[in-house]
């Protein structure tokens, strides 16, 4: 195993089009399933400090549930007001149908 990937979740326990919250290295982490992609941002939004795996998740985009700004989940940059921060984004890869995230 590579060094600073962490194994967080079966890749079978994410639902299409959904968010999902683990912890990986001290971390709580956001998992989406888009398009059969799979991608990882912190799960705090920069803005409100609400959890971003209680938002709506669409096109791409996680809406915080606490003010509405949207960050897009692939690069966690801030897309709208009242968002002025981008989120972490974290490379993921799948190794034996486990989702592994480099938190480092």
């Amino acid at each position: 195993m590579t060094e600073g990937w962490i194994d967080v979740a079966a890749q079978a326990d994410l639902r299409a089009d959904d968010v999902v919250a683990v912890k990986a290295g001290g971390h709580e982490i956001a998992l989406y399933s888009i398009d059969g992609e799979v991608y990882a941002t912190d799960n705090i939004c920069t803005h409100g400090h609400a959890r971003l795996c209680d938002g709506f998740l669409e096109d791409g985009e996680i809406e915080c549930p606490l003010h509405q700004g949207r960050f897009d989940v692939r690069t966690g940059k801030a897309m709208c007001a009242p968002l002025t921060e981008d989120l972490r984004a974290f490379p993921v890869k799948i190794v034996d149908a486990r989702v592994m995230v480099q938190i480092e």
